[in-house]
């Protein structure tokens, strides 16, 4: 039995509050693995400037004034995408496929059901996925790649790998949650297990003042993932730690 597909899975980037050194090691994992399939499980983007949370206890001013701080972080998040898009172009990768996140969907079912004659802002036309060549799916509508699903997330408890299996059922892999977890089944039928599979962003009170420096358990990392020709498959988590990794007896370095 054969492998017949390897894809590059990244998990929430946060762009432009990224860990510089995390994506730069996800680049590389890319060239080294030359994957035939790149999924993006979503939250490109922190998209603060159409986040709720930035009005609270303000007045939101007109959208003249909004437009100049979204235009900046679309141009910002598009710029981080390209990056991605040069080494899946230099190897050749086309099957490529964007989940949105929940961060994504604020330019969607915020900012743009807010002024709905400004569409061109949604998630999907400001970052051209379309035109970049991603199958774009939905906040949380399953890809489903022989007997594996994947997801943005749809739970954040502390057990969260435990909460997505008992509810979806399935071998899923998710984001959302920016650590890694994962939890196992026994069926009669088999095993499955759900993936929590961490993030890319900037894991710093300074990025992250919202978390007002409690203690949390991020961490860094991408997936890569190999199908058999039956459907079966085999999940490996690649841990970023401080900016460095290893894959195959290799060291990288971001």
């Amino acid at each position: 039995m054969r492998v017949c597909r390897r894809a590059v899975v990244i998990p929430d980037q946060h762009f432009p509050i990224h860990d510089k050194k995390a994506v730069n090691v996800a680049l590389q994992v890319i060239e080294v693995v030359k994957p035939d399939t790149f999924i993006n499980l979503g939250d490109v983007g922190e998209w603060s400037s159409v986040s709720a949370w930035r009005w609270k206890r303000k007045k939101k001013p007109p959208l003249e004034y909004q437009l100049p701080s979204i235009k900046k972080e679309i141009k910002a998040v598009n710029k981080e995408i390209d990056r991605f898009d040069k080494i899946l172009d230099k190897i050749k990768c086309t099957n490529r496929y964007i989940l949105a996140g929940n961060h994504d969907e604020w330019l969607t079912y915020g900012f743009v059901s807010e002024h709905p004659y400004m569409e061109d802002y949604t998630f999907r036309k400001a970052c051209n996925w379309d035109e970049r060549g991603y199958k774009y799916l939905e906040y949380n509508e399953p890809l489903v790649l022989g007997k594996l699903s994947f997801i943005h997330g749809a739970y954040a408890t502390n057990l969260h790998a435990k909460k997505h299996l008992s509810e979806y059922g399935e071998n899923i892999i998710y984001g959302h949650t920016h650590d890694i977890q994962r939890h196992t089944k026994t069926r009669r039928g088999g095993t499955i297990a759900a993936w929590s599979m961490g993030c890319l962003k900037d894991m710093s009170p300074k990025k992250n003042k919202w978390l007002q420096g409690r203690p949390h358990n991020w961490a860094h990392a991408v997936g890569v993932v190999d199908w058999f020709t039956n459907g079966d498959f085999k999940v490996e988590v690649i841990e970023i730690v401080n900016g460095k990794t290893t894959i195959w007896g290799k060291a990288i370095y971001g």
